[in-house]
């Protein structure tokens, strides 16, 4: 049976169900933008950072894959480019964002600083703050929205030029694509590096436009890769199991695609540490109130989760090497890392809204903020489901006349 007849198989997803999905819950955020505004905003922007994190996630893989000139990992680059092709819709879901911003009739219902007349609990109003006046050459709104769009411009640049260039060399076999997409990487690792940085800080730090930590990028980059490694994982695994990858994929590509996951939950224990202490050691208050307020209710037991969860468990999970090569307990930890990348999210995200008393705003604070939680994260999610299935419907399952695909084939222990 031939590779292009494999991918149409029935057992493979209809594009068309998970658009629906998408349709769905972009719906109900849109509902609730006209009942709940301030929370379906901030539930529909964690639902945007979790999909495109996993989407940013993979065009670093490609990124690292082609800079290092790696062999083994060519037979699941292709999954990887398939996620790619959801980053124009991606950025298309962030115009919902600005138009919130300018017609919900509160200009800070998400980020305060952009309402100077917005009040600080015990202190005047945004107008008024010294520390928004000394940080206002970054944020003020034009220069934010123009970001956004140099963030999401230059992430679908090099996710379309990667794809092109590889899905071409399917055809004519030429290794010119290989050496021009190695030079991609070298400039697009800064770039995209750079992009992704600024828009943590934008999207997320700016939140809580008072606080402040050189190594936030750092997480949102371990976190990025994290959750794109779990879902490639994944959707290897299911196309084994389906056919098309079988007798392709074998027990040594998943256990490296493990030892990387590894690599990362160390990385990201070691930064999420490392920026706790600093700023517990430095004590300064324009750096403590950020954890201070991520202590109070349940947001203390979500912080114990994630030490726990979304580092230790992990940590002592991969270190065993039987469960690195099977696919039932590799389904298991790659499901447990991405759900616990949400809930990091969530935990950065959802404290910056605060009640009508300035406290922080509690996780279950009333059941019908789960519809909004969902509504946010289905809507994406739809979306990139839609587009990589588009995209697997349309490519070879691996890129077929790579220089060094017969490496990756024989990639073994």
């Amino acid at each position: 049976m031939s590779s292009d007849a494999i991918q149409h198989d029935a057992s493979i997803p209809n594009p068309k169900k998970w658009l629906l999905f998408g349709a769905i819950g972009l719906f109900v955020s849109l509902i609730g933008f006209f009942v709940d505004t301030r929370m379906a905003a901030f539930s529909y922007l964690i639902g945007l950072l979790f999909i495109t994190s996993i989407t940013v996630g993979m065009l670093f893989l490609i990124l690292i894959h082609h800079i290092m000139d790696a062999s083994w990992s060519v037979v699941v680059r292709r999954q990887a480019e398939n996620f790619l092709s959801a980053m124009p819709y991606l950025g298309i879901l962030f115009i919902p964002v600005f138009l919130l911003t300018y017609l919900s009739g509160n200009q800070g219902v998400l980020w305060i600083w952009m309402d100077p007349t917005e009040p600080l609990h015990g202190h005047g109003t945004v107008g008024e703050d010294i520390l928004w006046v000394k940080k206002q050459w970054w944020l003020t709104e034009p220069f934010f929205w123009i970001r956004a769009a140099i963030a999401f411009g230059t992430w679908i640049l090099f996710a379309r030029a990667f794809r092109k260039h590889s899905i071409t060399q399917d055809t004519d076999g030429s290794p010119s694509h290989t050496h021009a997409s190695r030079k991609l990487a070298a400039g697009g690792l800064f770039a995209v590096a750079l992009t992704w940085t600024m828009a943590g800080f934008d999207w997320i730090m700016s939140l809580e436009y008072h606080w402040f930590s050189t190594m936030f990028g750092v997480w949102f980059f371990t976190n990025a890769m994290r959750a794109a490694l779990a879902v490639l994982i994944l959707t290897s695994i299911f196309l084994v199991s389906k056919g098309p990858l079988k007798g392709i994929f074998n027990n040594k590509h998943l256990h490296d695609l493990a030892t990387l996951s590894f690599a990362f939950t160390v990385f990201w224990g070691y930064i999420t540490f490392s920026q706790y202490f600093l700023i517990w050691n430095a004590n300064i208050p324009e750096e403590t109130f950020w954890y201070n307020l991520r202590e109070q209710g349940l947001w203390w037991e979500v912080s114990m989760l994630l030490i726990f969860g979304h580092f230790l468990f992990p940590f002592l999970y991969l270190l065993q090497f039987p469960l690195k090569v099977n696919h039932k307990s590799m389904i298991f930890i790659a499901t447990w890392i991405l759900f616990m990348q949400l809930v990091d999210i969530f935990f950065n995200v959802l404290p910056s809204l605060k009640d009508s008393h300035g406290e922080p705003m509690q996780l279950f604070s009333s059941p019908v903020n789960l519809i909004w939680y969902a509504a946010g994260i289905v809507g994406a999610g739809g979306i990139l489901l839609w587009a990589y299935w588009s995209s697997y419907r349309k490519t070879r399952i691996i890129p077929i006349r790579d220089p060094r695909i017969v490496e990756s084939l024989n990639h073994n222990f």
